[in-house]
This record gives structure tokens, sequence and C-alpha cells, in this order.
């Protein structure tokens, strides 16, 4: 009887490494403006950079816990492109990549719409 409790908790504890190493910690957030966004952490959390336009709309962002690796979109108004741009520095990429802070972007001026990520950790 002893080796049964013994097997069956075995078992029990197996699912639950199991269970526990299968899920990523993956959080994600929708925001629908930048006042929300700003009454929220995430901008001091590193999880959405600070530089988001004040027409910035529909904001996503996930992150994973585990890698510390952050993706995100927003929409924006025209009005506020080219200040917006001004701020990034060219990666000189043949996808013309942008950067801010620990942050990269990709901007499609036909949507209005940006895609961002942190940048990946250097390996050394």
């Amino acid at each position: 009887m002893k080796k049964i409790l013994i097997a069956v908790a075995l078992f029990l504890v197996l699912i639950f490494l199991l269970i526990n190493h299968s899920f990523e910690d993956i959080q994600i957030s929708k925001y629908e403006s930048i006042e929300e966004v700003k009454n929220n952490t995430a901008i001091q959390g590193g999880w959405i950079p600070a530089i988001l336009p004040d027409s910035a709309y529909d904001i996503v962002e996930s992150h994973d816990l585990d890698t510390n690796t952050i993706f995100g979109s927003f929409k924006y108004k025209e009005k506020d492109e080219e200040t917006f741009i001004q701020n990034l520095t060219d990666l000189n990429t043949a996808d013309d990549m942008l950067e801010w802070g620990n942050f990269i972007f990709k901007i499609d001026r036909k949507l209005n719409q940006v895609n961002f990520r942190n940048k990946p950790p250097l390996t050394q």
C-alpha cells in the first residue's frame, strides 16, 4: 500500500511539473487610448515605450515574463506621424526599422500603425 501511495504522489508531482513548465508566462494587455496606458503601470514597467504619440489608440502589448520579450502595436492619427518619427533613430536596415531607448519600431505609414518590440539581449 505504501508503494502505491508513493507512486501516486510521484505521479502527481510529475504532472504538476509538466503543467507548470508547459505554459509560458505571457501577459497580454489592450488599451483603447494613450490616456488608458498612462493610468496604468505599463510605461513605468517598461512594457510600453513612453514615446507613444498623444493620438495613439488600439494599443496592444504582450510580454513574456520568462524571457523578458515584449511585442506590441498601436495606431495613431496622421497628424502625429512626423513628430513621432523625428524622435526615432533609423537603424539603416533593409526593413526600415527605427529605434528609441530599448525599443525597435516598424511603421506602416499607409495604415498609420506601428509595431514595436524590445531590443533583443546582446549575446556573447
